[in-house]
């Protein structure tokens, strides 16, 4: 199975990656269908493989990730991708929607029960994995993923396969959906040696900038090694350095700064210092990153790292959070000074507004961050 195919077998056409065989599934068609121009679901086939074979000249693929199996409190951000390309199709009507060199890859099938493989049985991994790809010779089958933690993973392993140079997106899902997007990054970036000085890399320092309410930095909860609270401790370690992970927007936490900054050893800009001077925050942020020789980014943003009064359909909403403009701000400046190699954007979860127009309010502004991801990455 080449790479193309196997993506093939993981993804699913855009909008397609939630098992719906009663209730949404109409307007899960209908949207795919809007999504490629289609007339029928065997064109929506048609048309996405059509475009998973533009992958090798993309400079951006989007992935949806639909699974919030990995969330804590309140769940619902298997619905993100979904609201999101809906967002981005409204925008796409008045003028707007993803410009050329950016190809959408479609969804990572979400077993709504499953999250990593490493905490499958492997009775439990075979059954699994014949629902998931019933045509597929047992041999090949028995060595692919199935949890979508672990499809996700192994898709941008196959985009990083096809176009190394390639910028993968993920429309989340809760924030584990980060862990996977970080291991891949973690072996492309390491794969290339220099061969005139093997002991130097040939490709720079990579570094990853987390909007959040939250630190995500237990190295494991309640016995899970990889959720939405673990994902950046296990991700900081795929680092150079911990410092080059820095955390923005933090307030919603039991332990002091200094507990995080010098026991794990992350650079974290709390929320409150960013609102009381938003341009010397930023200039910070990108002085700590120079610093230390980045030159990569992996801009990975959590919707309740924004205020609640812009952003409250999310499973923790928090206030006194970032201002959206800060946001915005931030993803230009980071486009301009270094290359982004990732994005994303995390935890949006349209069924559970705690305001009025909450939904409507919090999906608009996640298209509109992962609209200007995509600008900057294309830079």
């Amino acid at each position: 199975m080449n790479p193309y195919e196997e993506l093939a077998t993981l993804l699913r056409p855009a909008g397609g990656g939630l098992f719906l065989v009663s209730t949404g599934r109409a307007e899960q068609i209908e949207l795919q269908k809007t999504i490629y121009g289609a007339a029928t679901e065997e064109e929506v086939g048609q048309k996405w493989r059509a475009a998973l074979a533009e992958i090798a000249a993309a400079k951006v693929v989007i992935l949806g990730a639909p699974s919030d199996v990995g969330a804590g409190f309140l769940r619902g951000a298997n619905m993100g991708p979904q609201a999101i390309r809906q967002e981005l199709l409204k925008a796409k009507k008045t003028g707007g929607g993803l410009p050329a060199g950016v190809v959408d890859a479609g969804d990572v099938f979400v077993v709504p029960q499953l999250l990593h493989d490493d905490m499958l049985a492997p009775a439990q991994r075979e059954a699994s994995a014949r629902a998931l790809y019933p045509g597929v010779e047992p041999a090949v089958r028995a060595s692919l993923p199935v949890s979508p933690l672990s499809i996700l993973e192994r898709a941008i392993d196959l985009l990083f396969a096809i176009n190394p140079k390639v910028v993968p997106i993920v429309l989340g899902g809760d924030h584990s959906c980060a862990w996977p997007v970080s291991a891949a990054l973690a072996r492309a970036r390491a794969a290339s040696v220099n061969p005139a000085n093997p002991a130097k890399p040939a490709k720079p320092a990579w570094g990853i900038v987390q909007m959040d309410a939250h630190t995500d930095l237990l190295e494991e909860r309640l016995g899970i090694r990889y959720c939405f609270a673990t994902w950046s401790y296990h991700a900081s370690r795929l680092l150079a350095r911990p410092d080059h992970m820095v955390q923005v927007g933090i307030r919603a936490t039991r332990h002091p700064r200094a507990h995080w900054e010098n026991d794990v050893g992350v650079r974290q800009f709390w929320a409150d210092e960013c609102n009381r001077d938003p341009a010397a925050a930023i200039d910070a942020i990108v002085e700590h990153l120079l610093a230390r020789g980045i030159e990569s980014i992996y801009f990975s943003n959590d919707i309740d790292g924004t205020d609640d009064q812009f952003a409250d359909a999310t499973g923790t909403p928090e206030p006194h959070g970032l201002q959206p403009d800060f946001v915005l701000g931030l993803i230009h400046r980071l486009g301009k000074e270094f290359h982004l190699c990732a994005g994303d954007i995390m935890e949006v979860a349209p069924p559970i507004p705690r305001y009025p127009g909450g939904t409507e309010r919090t999906v608009a502004l996640a298209a509109q961050y992962i609209t200007e991801t995509i600008t900057a990455a294309l830079r």
